[in-house]
């Protein structure tokens, strides 16, 4: 980890995630610079600074959508770097989008049937037939998303195509299809961008929740910063892809540079 980055946080003891020094530049142009973090079982680590900070970029690296120039990332002890995305979603990394990614054709239920496609074993001629393996696949399957649906409180959309759907909801579903996939660590990218009150306080009960009762360890990337201090265990401050802190929500409130760079001064919390 670069000198001059401040963490103050003790690190998780046992880490699903390690990234170590990564950087990754287009054409001369540094959107990472010496990213160095740990994720812990459990925990909810964020990301946050201002547009352009390369909280997204970071996201990329992790799934495999970039390959950095320099620095490793493991995941559950597996060296990530130069796996395709398709191979780290099989190794149990999930990821929701900031713009919504969803079939708005297809039923909520069938969307949440593409995050199974990872622990369907049948071939294209029993699922021609529907018989034998493809059909108890196809059951147990089923079985899985309709326990999805009900964590998340969406039985009374399962048959709406997910395009008739409010918007609040769309993000519920996508964060569905990530969890269909029965993650090992989930990646959510503003979860609550362009989400009313009423629906940022539904989602944020449900990712709580996800951490609560599925034990799922958690990165997200949000501009709401209320939701950010309400809900994370430690934060990491990017500006101009390098970070500047990484602690607590409390510390991070208190540090001048943070202040700074992104939060201002209406964020900055108040010690007796």
């Amino acid at each position: 980890m670069s000198a001059d980055v401040r963490t103050s946080a003790e690190a998780p003891s046992t880490a699903v995630l390690q990234v170590e020094n990564v950087r990754l530049a287009f054409d001369g142009v540094v959107a990472v610079d010496g990213v160095s973090f740990e994720v812990g079982e459990g925990e909810l680590f964020a990301v946050i600074g201002p547009n352009g900070a390369g909280k997204t970029s970071i996201f990329n690296v992790l799934s495999g959508v970039y390959r950095p120039q320099q620095g490793t990332v493991r995941f559950r002890d597996l060296d990530l770097i130069g796996m395709r995305p398709h191979r780290i979603a099989a190794q149990g990394m999930a990821r929701t989008f900031q713009n919504i990614e969803l079939f708005s054709h297809l039923t909520v239920v069938d969307n949440l049937m593409l995050g199974r496609h990872n622990h369907m074993r049948y071939g294209a001629l029993s699922a021609f037939f529907w018989l034998g393996k493809a059909r108890d696949e196809e059951l147990k399957n089923r079985a899985a998303v309709e326990e999805v649906i009900d964590f998340l409180e969406l039985e009374q959309w399962r048959r709406f195509p997910v395009g008739l759907l409010p918007y609040g909801v769309q993000k519920r579903v996508e964060l569905g299809r990530a969890l269909a996939m029965e993650p090992k660590l989930l990646l959510l990218d503003e979860p609550v961008a362009g989400m009313n009150v009423e629906e940022t306080e539904d989602m944020a009960r449900f990712i709580l929740d996800v951490r609560e009762e599925l034990n799922i360890p958690m990165i997200m990337v949000e501009h709401d910063m209320g939701l950010v201090m309400d809900l994370a265990d430690r934060v990491m401050v990017m500006d101009f892809g390098r970070p500047i802190r990484t602690g607590t929500p409390a510390e991070v409130q208190q540090d001048p540079d943070v202040i700074r760079a992104y939060l201002g001064e209406q964020h900055k919390s108040v010690t007796p």
